[in-house]
């Protein structure tokens, strides 16, 4: 359902006067005080939504939809590949299940403005546990269950929570990861003393509360079963809108955390506006959002985002190849009538890789999904061709951040069907102001890359600082160009208003003073039929400064010998790019090494094959592909020379 208002009117709405739209916007959400004023702008450059208003974020989700008569509609599918369950859960019991977690919280001594993190695989109780947090005003970290304990440790010093909900372990495809060690260790690394750990039993997973109960002194531990069922349901605790809602740290963290706060009220206002206009999703509709909890997008569009829209989630604990093939997302948009669709881009091309020509969608009805919309990692148009070809529905490529919790551009669905660009997101979404700018910050011309930024005040829902850290945010984000946001992405405007989005400014390369994309190159090798994905990296060399080295996954299935492979791609680059990219050559290798939102670690590839020290960032999905890239630096140093 497009709205009747074309998308250029509102964009034209939002910049003439802010203030007016954001507060209509605010209109979508049930507030216990409502807003009168818009933003405060008297901390500037910091600025705070909706000052004046007062709301609870898990009554937005959850008890007004029941009030308004649609408790036995379904709030969220569980489809969990990995254990063979599969469960529905109406908006009724979600209300009562989040009701008595939060009660068994504030029997831990929970209160409004305390932190809980969360330590969770992807299972119901997760959203369960996040949505109880937010019920009693408390502020939740949700970090990836299975994260190292050092890097547990150093989350906790920084958050110091009251509470700790974890789950017995996590099931992967090929093993069982059991997380109740690992918060051990972490207690013991840690300098801060949490003093409750709430344990979700797995039957799948050994351990348990009971277990652990004299391991760590000063910490005791609980059953959530027990304790949660026998809580007395909390009611929603009535938070003011500028009050914290959760701390997410950023991935690739090194050193001290880095938490990006969200706040309560801007935060909700801006999940009700994506989700009628950019996912045309509302009351009833399925979205599946194939992410994880512990990401932002896992924040915004698995949990508060489709249930403040009434809409129904599907929760998926699998991966899209493997659990058990590479027909797994086409059997679940089937299977539970999926509207729209949000996933990596690093999805598809790990099913593209393993079913090349999609042959295992057959048999599946895809026809109720309306959409797919990609983010997480740049779309190579190569990728948007064959998913597009595939499903004959729009495949709609946006672009956002973990610090702006929802997208800067899109294509806005459930406004105006746009016209689609390949290897755009798009036009950047009423909020945010954006330029691209050289490095004295002057705006350069259309089709000329340079840095992205965006003008302040960022709209409602992005994030409102950094944990204890407000100058710190200031330093990271706000001083290189005053008055504006600073990505840290590189891209260009074409004449019509498109983004493209090539990449980090880190993967901006210096080749005998040109500088080069490494986004474009990787586009153009994606272009070969035997590349399933890839990536260019710029490496040390005496005579240029850098030089471009390309990172190739063979698709299943393909023949070709790495020389002639080398040629095509050196050719190919030579063809579109021209002899200053100096692309000379290639590595082919069987995997890349990706964090677990498929963001590929680009910076870490970069040190390995210019022998520089290097860290494996905690957030990346497999270590085994980072032994790939040692084992091919290795064999490739001197052919490289």
């Amino acid at each position: 359902m497009a709205s009747t208002e074309n998308f250029e009117s509102v964009v034209a709405r939002s910049k003439q006067d802010p203030s007016r739209f954001w507060l209509e916007a605010a209109g979508a959400i049930d507030w216990d005080v409502a807003p009168t004023v818009a933003v405060d702008d008297s901390d500037a450059p910091l600025y705070r939504w909706f000052p004046d208003a007062r709301l609870n974020t898990s009554y937005n989700a959850l008890d007004r939809h029941v009030l308004a008569g649609r408790g036995d509609d379904t709030a969220l599918i569980y489809d969990s590949p990995v254990v063979l369950k599969k469960k529905r859960y109406s908006y009724s019991t979600m209300l009562d299940k989040v009701g008595r977690a939060a009660g068994m919280l504030a029997a831990a001594g929970v209160v409004a403005g305390d932190r809980v993190v969360i330590y969770m695989p992807m299972m119901p109780q997760a959203v369960v546990a996040m949505l109880a947090c937010a019920r009693l005003g408390a502020v939740h970290s949700v970090v990836f269950g299975g994260f190292a304990a050092k890097e547990l440790a150093s989350r906790l010093d920084d958050a110091k929570p009251r509470v700790i909900i974890t789950a017995s372990g996590g099931i992967e495809s090929d093993r069982v990861v059991e997380y109740l060690p690992a918060i051990v260790n972490a207690l013991e690394l840690a300098e801060h003393t949490v003093e409750t750990v709430i344990v979700k039993n797995r039957p799948e997973v050994p351990g348990s509360a009971a277990e652990f109960e004299d391991a760590t002194p000063g910490t005791r531990w609980w059953d959530w079963s027990s304790r949660s069922t026998d809580a007395v349901p909390h009611p929603p605790v009535s938070v003011a809108a500028t009050d914290p809602l959760y701390i997410l740290y950023t991935s690739g963290t090194t050193g001290s955390p880095k938490g990006v706060v969200r706040d309560n009220g801007g935060h909700a206002v801006a999940m009700a506006w994506s989700m009628r206009n950019v996912y045309d999703i509302g009351i009833g509709d399925v979205m599946w959002t194939a992410s994880d909890v512990g990401w932002v997008v896992g924040h915004s569009y698995i949990v508060y985002g489709p249930l403040i829209a009434g809409a129904t989630t599907v929760l998926y604990e699998g991966k899209p190849v493997g659990t058990p093939d590479a027909g797994a997302f086409w059997r679940v948009i089937d299977e539970h009538s999926v509207k729209t669709l949000f996933t990596a881009p690093t999805a598809l091309r790990a099913i593209r890789k393993a079913d090349p020509h999609a042959e295992l969608s057959h048999g599946y009805d895809l026809s109720r999904l309306d959409a797919m919309f990609l983010a997480g990692e740049r779309l190579d148009p190569d990728t948007w061709t064959w998913a597009t070809a595939l499903l004959q529905k729009p495949v709609i490529d946006h672009w956002w951040q973990t610090e702006t919790g929802w997208a800067i551009c899109a294509s806005p669905r459930g406004i105006e069907h746009l016209p689609l660009r390949a290897g755009s997101p798009s036009f950047p979404l009423p909020g945010f102001g954006v330029s691209i700018v050289d490095e004295h910050g002057e705006q350069v011309p259309h089709l000329e890359e340079g840095n992205i930024v965006i003008d302040l005040p960022l709209p409602p829902g992005t994030l409102a600082t950094l944990w204890q850290g407000d100058q710190r945010y200031i330093d990271s984000y706000l001083s290189a160009f005053p008055g504006r946001y600073l990505t840290g992405d590189s891209g260009y405007l074409d004449r019509d208003g498109y983004l493209y989005v090539m990449g980090r400014t880190d993967d901006i390369i210096n080749v005998a003073g040109h500088r080069l994309s490494t986004g474009s190159m990787e586009q153009i090798l994606a272009q070969h039929p035997a590349v399933a994905e890839c990536a260019v990296v710029g490496v040390k060399d005496a005579l240029k400064g850098q030089k471009p080295l390309g990172l190739v996954v063979l698709a299943s299935g393909t023949t070709i010998e790495e020389a002639v492979l080398i040629a095509e791609l050196v050719a190919m680059v030579r063809e579109q790019i021209g002899a200053v990219a100096a692309f000379r050559d290639a590595v082919v290798v069987s995997a890349l090494p990706k964090t677990r939102s498929g963001k590929i670690l680009r910076k870490t590839m970069r040190q390995i094959f210019d022998g520089d020290d290097y860290v494996v960032p905690p957030t990346i999905d497999d270590t085994r592909a980072i032994t790939v890239i040692v084992e091919a630096a290795g064999a490739s140093t001197r052919r490289l020379v």
